[in-house]
C-alpha cells in the first residue's frame, strides 16, 4: 500500500501513482475517441469499469523507469517499441487466461501474436509512446508539482476507488465466465 510517509520512496510512489492515473485515464480517452472515428461512439468496453485503462498506465511507467536509469537515446528508442507491445501482449494474455475474454483481437491482421499484438499497432504504440515521454511527459510533471500537495491529500481517496472498481469488476467479470470469447476492449 502506498504511504503518505516523509520517506523520499513514499512521495515517489505517489508521484509515480498520480502519473499511472492520468495516463490510464488517457488511455481511456484515446481508445474512446478512436472508437468514435471508427465505429461512431465513444463507449468501449474495457477490462475496468471505470474510465482507465492500466495497459496505458504501465508502459509509461516501466519507460519513465527505464528513463531514469538515465539510458542512451537510442535505447530509450527501442523500449518505446518493445514496452508497449509487450504490456499489450501480457495483458492481453492475462485477461484471456483469466477470464476467458479477449477485449481485443489482430488475429486477421498481418505479422500478429496470437491476435494480442500486431507490427502496425505496435508501431503506433512506438509513436506514442516516444511522443508521450519526451513531449507529453515535461508538461505532466509541471502539472503534477503545481498540484503535488492537493494530489497527496487525495491519493488515498485515488488508491481506493481503483481499488474498488478493480474488486467490482474482478467480481462481475469472474461471475460471467463462460468459456472464451471474444469481446470489445
Amino acid at each position: 500500500m502506498l504511504s503518505l510517509g516523509d520517506a523520499p520512496g513514499s512521495l515517489l510512489a505517489g508521484e509515480y501513482f498520480f502519473y499511472f492515473m492520468l495516463y490510464s485515464f488517457l488511455g481511456w480517452v484515446l481508445e474512446g475517441s478512436y472508437n468514435l472515428y471508427s465505429l461512431g461512439t465513444f463507449r468501449k468496453e474495457g477490462f475496468l469499469k471505470g474510465p482507465f485503462k492500466p495497459m496505458y498506465g504501465f508502459a509509461p511507467l516501466l519507460l519513465l523507469g527505464a528513463k531514469d536509469l538515465g539510458l542512451s537515446l537510442p535505447l530509450m528508442i527501442l523500449l518505446a517499441l518493445i514496452i508497449p507491445s509487450a504490456v499489450e501482449y501480457a495483458s492481453g494474455w492475462l485477461l484471456q487466461s483469466v477470464f476467458h475474454k479477449q477485449w481485443w483481437d489482430y488475429s486477421k491482421m498481418s505479422y500478429q501474436l496470437r491476435g494480442h499484438i500486431c507490427l502496425k499497432f505496435s508501431l503506433y504504440w512506438w509513436g506514442l509512446a516516444t511522443v508521450c515521454i519526451y513531449g507529453l511527459q515535461p508538461l505532466i510533471e509541471m502539472l503534477y508539482l503545481r498540484i503535488s500537495t492537493l494530489w497527496l491529500l487525495l491519493l488515498p481517496l485515488a488508491v481506493l476507488l481503483l481499488a474498488a472498481d478493480l474488486l467490482w469488476t474482478c467480481r462481475t467479470r469472474r461471475r460471467s465466465v463462460k468459456g472464451l470469447e471474444l469481446g470489445e476492449g
